[in-house]
């Protein structure tokens, strides 16, 4: 689209498999915080360009990674692929160390959106903090089905395990009307949070007792409209981080200016982009 900052493509190969990173050009400030950002299920990098614009704008360093099997990132999920929550844990951290040369010195925060904040935070709960200073999660929650609001909860659970039970049954989650093409295992661990509340249990870690010992800073913001995680399923995240400094907010329509939901949110962020500015800023200097 014209008018829109270009960006460099880069990859980062893991298991065999491909990521596509993107990664923009370095504003005018020397050493200015990074910002990394994790996509939802489905949702391809180029979709955060908005974002990396108004990111950009308020003088920090964008890299955007595209989620396994989406996008940039190859081979598209398959009945033969494997992965699962642990596995795009694991590939935050290989986008760190790949970017590691940028991210000497810098203050270097995780910014999540839905499934991209639940792998950020797995890869600090699983990997430690060593690597990340701040961790921004915006529109991010575990949808467990009894956090949300009246009978809505009813639906979401068979929807959920509905969707579990055909990527099972197909061995690979087709994307019929929800979240793109998917590898079974990452569709088997989303059901599972649906279902319990709680992350499974990842290469035999107790992934629960991991995410309550994480320390890093959290930014947790949920948004008006939400149709996929209302702000209660961030609410009950959040519950999960007692020993994190977390500060929690609320985008609103009236703060954003443009009507908002799960998606949407990406196209009018440039108020948001300022509070992420405001909280890498004063994380303490690397």
């Amino acid at each position: 689209m014209s008018g829109e900052i270009e960006y460099a493509q880069e990859y980062v190969d893991v298991d065999g498999d491909r990521l596509g990173v993107q990664v923009y050009p370095e504003p005018d400030r020397p050493g200015a915080p990074i910002v990394v950002i994790w996509p939802a299920m489905g949702v391809r990098a180029r979709y955060y360009r908005p974002l990396a614009a108004a990111l950009r704008a308020e003088g920090l360093a964008v890299a955007v990674a595209d989620l396994r099997g989406t996008g940039a990132s190859t081979p598209a999920p398959s009945r033969r692929s494997r992965y699962g929550y642990a596995e795009l844990a694991g590939d935050v951290g290989a986008v760190q160390e790949a970017l590691k040369p940028r991210l000497d010195g810098r203050t270097r925060v995780l910014l999540g959106h839905s499934l991209g904040g639940q792998a950020a935070l797995l890869h600090l709960a699983l990997h430690g903090s060593d690597t990340v200073d701040g961790l921004a999660l915006v529109a991010v929650g575990l949808p467990y089905w009894r956090t949300y609001p009246g009978r809505r909860g009813y639906g979401v659970l068979p929807y959920t395990q509905g969707i579990a039970a055909t990527a099972a049954l197909l061995r690979v989650w087709p994307g019929w009307g929800f979240g793109g093409r998917q590898a079974r295992g990452v569709v088997r661990d989303w059901a599972y949070t649906a279902r319990t509340g709680r992350f499974p249990h990842l290469d035999g870690v107790d992934t629960e007792a991991a995410v309550r010992a994480v320390r890093t800073p959290v930014l947790a913001v949920s948004v008006d409209d939400d149709q996929y995680t209302p702000h209660p399923t961030m609410d009950h995240l959040c519950a999960k981080l007692p020993a994190a400094p977390v500060t929690r907010e609320h985008y609103t329509v009236a703060a954003a200016g443009a009507p908002l939901d799960h998606f949407t949110w990406v196209r009018a962020a440039a108020p948001l982009a300022a509070r992420v500015a405001t909280f890498a800023n004063g994380l303490p200097a690397r």
